[in-house]
């Protein structure tokens, strides 16, 4: 990949109060942080749209803990160390990003605001981050990569070697250069709340969700019907190297099953073919992090699907040190209840070499679309400049797990009173 590098001093942070100085439209002012996209999304978006994005497994357990593994940290900080040359840069698989977070898939998301997808690979790419196309998103991967060259692809794989194969044909063809392999899917999650908020896939007319709609009406104009006039019924694109079921089609549940056969045998038949960077995602377990090692991916994602899989599976932020030494040099990133640039501190402290965070930004392209997005990445990555000032450190690589305190932890300075 070529470097698409900012300069990697002041002016970095020149270049953030320029951003964040131009004037923002009343509702995105009042975003002071990741959160409150959420409750403004709330607002926007129909109950079961909302209800399936915020939406875990079961009794959410791990989508819980995911937020409470964070709390369970401190900092122990430095002082009057100069932090005025500081730069939140990254370098990650040959390329230097803006900032040490990206955009996590999404399925969807095209639901939640118009052309969805686009959107927030848009903003992505004008913020020097990188942004994940998810495999069950509505828009063809080959639109998203033209709006916005660099966007990763991940892939749910088919069932069938031969769909494996072509899939992962499609992906090369259309100019993806790394695609990401989400494998904690064997078979699909036990997801009461969509149920309970009324969605459900197929997405079945109801007068309920007509209701929903109605009620909605900037989300009904601006999203559904705008999309319905543009392009007609939503289909998912990127599941197979061919168009998709339409999202009201019975046949959907059918495309998504058939896959508690895969094993790391098609991962190699993967590795054999794709020429690019190769990523793992859904990885919780160290002997897993060895066996990608091993067959020849680039890097894993540490991921428990943010809570919407396993119910009960232990925390990536937990996780992560023991991965990091079973991965033996592999790069390895994470995601799952990243919510503060506190957060994507401690992830990086504790190994990881990147975090990605999902839910917030699809809440930001429902309340603010392309500019909500870019909103949301400038308030993420001004926290985590911040952050790094107050604890005394100039270069994301300098996070480490001195300047943690938890019981259990070794620290720098021993365990704080």
């Amino acid at each position: 990949m070529t470097s698409n590098a900012l300069p990697a001093t002041a002016p970095d942070r020149a270049t953030d109060r320029a951003t964040t100085t131009r004037p923002l439209p009343r509702a995105l002012a009042r975003m002071l942080s990741l959160d409150d996209f959420e409750a403004a999304a709330r607002k926007r978006l129909p109950r079961p749209i909302f209800g399936y994005v915020v939406g875990a497994a079961e009794d959410n357990q791990s989508l819980q803990d995911n937020r409470r593994a964070f709390a369970q940290y401190g900092f122990a900080p430095r002082v009057l160390v100069d932090v005025s040359h500081r730069t939140t840069q990254t370098e990650l698989f040959g390329r230097t990003y803006a900032a040490p977070f990206g955009i996590a898939p999404m399925g969807i998301s095209a639901l939640s605001a118009y052309r969805g997808d686009v959107v927030q690979a848009r903003a992505a790419r004008e913020a020097n981050i990188p942004a994940i196309l998810s495999g069950t998103s509505l828009i063809a991967l080959e639109d998203v990569i033209q709006e916005a060259p660099g966007t990763w692809f991940q892939a749910y794989l088919p069932g069938d070697p031969a769909k494996i194969d072509a899939l992962v044909e499609r992906a090369r063809r259309a100019g993806y250069e790394t695609l990401v392999l989400t494998v904690d899917i064997p078979v699909s999650a036990n997801r009461e709340n969509n149920v309970r908020t009324g969605f459900s896939t197929p997405l079945k007319p109801s007068l309920r969700l007509a209701w929903d709609g109605l009620t909605r009406p900037r989300w009904l104009a601006g999203t559904f019907l705008r999309t319905l006039l543009a392009h007609g019924m939503p289909h998912f694109e990127n599941s197979f190297a061919t168009r998709g079921a339409p999202i009201v089609s019975a046949s959907v549940l059918r495309d998504f099953t058939a896959r508690d056969h895969l094993s790391w045998e098609h991962v190699a038949r993967i590795r054999r073919q794709w020429p690019g960077t190769l990523i793992i995602k859904g990885i919780l377990h160290p002997h897993d992090a060895a066996l990608a090692r091993q067959h020849g991916a680039d890097g894993i994602i540490v991921s428990n699907h943010g809570g919407r899989q396993l119910d009960g599976a232990i925390s990536p932020l937990r996780a992560l040190p023991a991965m990091v030494d079973a991965a033996g040099g592999m790069t390895v990133m994470m995601d799952s209840g990243v919510r503060r640039g506190g957060d994507v501190l401690k992830a990086l402290a504790l190994g990881a070499r990147f975090v990605f965070v999902g839910r917030p930004f699809n809440y930001a392209s429902a309340v603010g679309g392309q500019a909500g997005v870019a909103h949301a990445i400038n308030l993420l990555r001004a926290e985590v400049d911040r952050n790094m000032a107050m604890l005394g450190i100039n270069n994301v690589r300098e996070m480490d797990a001195s300047l943690l305190w938890c019981d259990g932890l070794p620290s720098a300075s021993g365990p704080l009173p």
